[in-house]
């Protein structure tokens, strides 16, 4: 009797403190979550919504101080639609955007398969091919100015030793496009290297081993095992570069401030240039301009997320 009455009293006690343990649970898993929540707050929500109510209203530096701007409601974007550059500035930044994560890829690709078959000097010179990832930006970018400079530049110099003219690549209208989107593809080319590396080191050896075996070359083994296997990488390798190509600014500021005529002008210049560029602040402008480009970074983000679905 004694020994049924103990049982009771711990079953009951149990049961006190089941719902004690489960707030407790609770409590710390928002403790934990409580930072990121705060950052998330403080770093994304709050300048996605001031950068909407900059462009609903007009933001000049005299509104800045007094703190009355005018609310304009969609004025500022149907302004930067009707606006001439608006053509020009788009179709820069696709080709701009499209033809960096296009060839940053490929060559990270066929880099990361070069150096995943191993051999002595590997590990050196994949650390070399990094060097351009952690040199600063306004590093790079000055370097490239000189390079590609119309009358001194190293790369004019090595096209007059094979009998090719001068080209102006940085003032011309017709190569000032071209030419930061090589700078933008050197820089952008070690991140692919190191995220496509990382994900051909996941794929099991067996598998070559095998189609080896049955007598499939390199090319087999890369379209039928490498390439596929590497998708979930590459889908998010490409999601990112393109995210971070879309917001370019420095490179192209710094080598051609958006010019000659506009003609290396991407959204993200655009937006620069309206808010601090012209010594005269168009703050509405360019916010509108900047969530253009958020709103086609998430078109991609869900397009991302579709494609992961479809093929999961």
């Amino acid at each position: 009797m004694t020994s049924l009455r103990t049982g009771t009293v711990a079953a009951r006690g149990a049961v006190r403190a089941a719902p004690s343990r489960g707030r407790a649970r609770r409590w710390t898993a928002a403790a934990f979550l409580a930072p990121l929540v705060v950052y998330l707050l403080l770093f994304y929500a709050y300048p996605l919504y001031r950068n909407i109510e900059l462009s609903v209203h007009d933001y000049t530096p005299r509104a800045f101080i007094q703190g009355n701007p005018e609310f304009t409601g969609l004025e500022n974007y149907l302004r930067i639609l009707s606006d001439d550059a608006f053509l020009s500035a788009l179709g820069n930044t696709a080709l701009f955007t499209l033809g960096s994560i296009a060839v940053q890829y490929a060559i990270g690709l066929a880099l990361a398969v070069f150096f995943h078959r191993g051999f002595r000097l590997s590990a050196a010179l994949r650390a070399m091919f990094l060097v351009p990832w952690l040199l600063p930006l306004i590093v790079s970018a000055s370097t490239w100015s000189w390079m590609l400079n119309s009358e001194n530049g190293i790369v004019n110099a090595a096209l007059r030793a094979f009998g090719i003219g001068q080209i102006n690549w940085l003032t011309s209208p017709d190569t000032s496009l071209l030419a930061v989107t090589i700078a933008n593809i050197w820089l952008g080319v070690p991140f692919n290297l190191v995220i496509l590396y990382a994900g051909l080191q996941n794929i099991p050896a067996d598998l070559y081993e095998a189609a080896g075996l049955d007598g499939a070359g390199a090319w087999q083994r890369f379209r039928r095992i490498t390439f596929p296997l590497l998708r979930p990488v590459s889908m998010i390798t490409l999601l990112l570069g393109l995210i971070y190509t879309l917001k370019v600014v420095d490179i192209i500021w710094i080598m051609t401030r958006g010019g000659p005529a506009d003609a290396s002008t991407t959204l993200a210049i655009w937006s620069y240039r309206e808010a601090f560029g012209t010594g005269q602040p168009d703050f509405s402008p360019a916010a509108a301009v900047g969530n253009l480009l958020i709103l086609i970074a998430f078109a991609a983000g869900l397009a991302h997320v579709r494609l992961q679905k479809e093929t999961a």
